[in-house]
């Protein structure tokens, strides 16, 4: 076990739902699209294409919802579902392995419902090539023996309304991304937008918190709503047991200090990235696996974990001889950057666009 515990699953600013965030995020969650916080384009889309298909009567174009986790796919999925007056089937992706699965359960919906499909990167490739028919043409082909015996048996389907739901857009063939009417791209939410989600889930939550309160949570949560409802549970706590329950921005700083999630949402990991960068290797340029020892992690770990906040947050960057620390990492963590810091802090080592002998390349990735 490392030392930075840093298991995406454990960490309090991770974006991944474990078991306590699906069972609250179900409590939490809104249910008309007027109610939903953040997502101004996106909202104002989908409510076009809903109220245009309500007055068709007719089903919606199929909707590909793609962004980060945790900014509130499977929350509009459910919402679409809800402004048509229409039932929802939610799978995901990894659970459709062949396509005998997914035929099972397009043959079962009903006329008009939704079948929300998460991380729908994920799905097999066959079963992929089933839904190309079945978003298009409202049917599907079922494979009635094997061999030179096989038969097609053509299979019609109800008008239905797929939503699918994916953190990696790039990852869809062109084929699947073409047959959604309706692309939305989920941006990360700025402060005051999820200052007004933490308000409105303490509100739901019986939390006593001023305005100033919600702001201290809101600014440490990544710009992610599901992190900012996190860390408002936690601060529940704290201010419970240590303090009359009232969440002041005093009280806020103090219990999320305890678990260890600093004024900008960066928690040990990230810090720990950071202080490797910054204390042993002079800021960089350093290989991402030497970075990876460093710090006791996998390369792994620190490449699709901790580092791309840091570099969304314009503390490390990425370059061609290895990673480096911006001068917003130097102040972060309150040091002084040394004269060589980013050019090669190791005295002798070549500047970070001087020609070295591997031609300038990170032997590390």
């Amino acid at each position: 076990m490392s030392p930075y515990d840093s298991d995406p699953a454990d960490r309090l600013v991770t974006a991944a739902a474990d078991g306590e965030d699906q069972a609250v995020e179900a409590a939490l969650r809104p249910r008309q699209l007027d109610e939903f916080i953040g997502q101004e384009r996106v909202r104002e889309q989908l409510s076009l294409v809903l109220q245009a298909a309500r007055k068709r009567g007719t089903a919606p174009d199929h909707v590909l919802l793609s962004g980060p986790p945790g900014l509130g796919k499977t929350t509009l999925s459910m919402i679409i579902a809800a402004e048509l007056g229409a039932p929802i089937r939610i799978t995901s992706g990894p659970a459709i392995q062949h396509a005998g699965d997914l035929a099972a359960i397009l043959s079962s919906l009903a006329e008009g419902e939704v079948l929300f499909l998460d991380e729908i990167h994920r799905m097999s490739r066959p079963a992929e090539e089933m839904l190309y028919m079945a978003m298009e043409d409202f049917r599907v082909d079922v494979i009635v023996g094997k061999g030179p015996g096989a038969t097609a048996i053509p299979l019609e389907l109800p008008p239905f309304t797929l939503v699918g739901a994916t953190t990696r857009a790039g990852l869809l063939p062109p084929p699947l991304r073409d047959r959604f009417g309706f692309t939305g791209h989920m941006e990360f939410y700025a402060p005051a937008e999820l200052q007004r989600v933490v308000h409105r889930s303490a509100a739901l939550l019986d939390v006593e918190i001023d305005p100033a309160g919600a702001a201290e949570i809101a600014g440490r949560s990544r710009g992610t709503p599901r992190i900012a409802n996190r860390l408002l549970r936690r601060v529940r706590d704290y201010a419970q047991v240590r303090h009359d329950g009232v969440v002041t921005p005093e009280i806020a700083g103090q219990a999320l200090d305890v678990y260890e999630v600093d004024a900008r949402g960066l928690d040990r990991l990230d810090r720990a990235v950071l202080t490797a960068l910054l204390r042993l290797f002079g800021g960089g340029p350093v290989g991402l696996s030497t970075l990876a020892v460093a710090v006791g992690e996998e390369a792994e770990t620190v490449e699709e974990v901790a580092e791309p906040f840091l570099v969304r947050e314009g503390l490390l960057a990425r370059t061609p001889r290895g990673r480096i620390a911006t001068a917003a990492a130097w102040q972060h963590l309150g040091l002084v950057p040394p004269l060589t810091a980013g050019r090669g802090a190791v005295p002798g080592q070549p500047g970070l666009f001087a020609p070295d002998g591997d031609g300038g390349t990170d032997p590390d990735r």
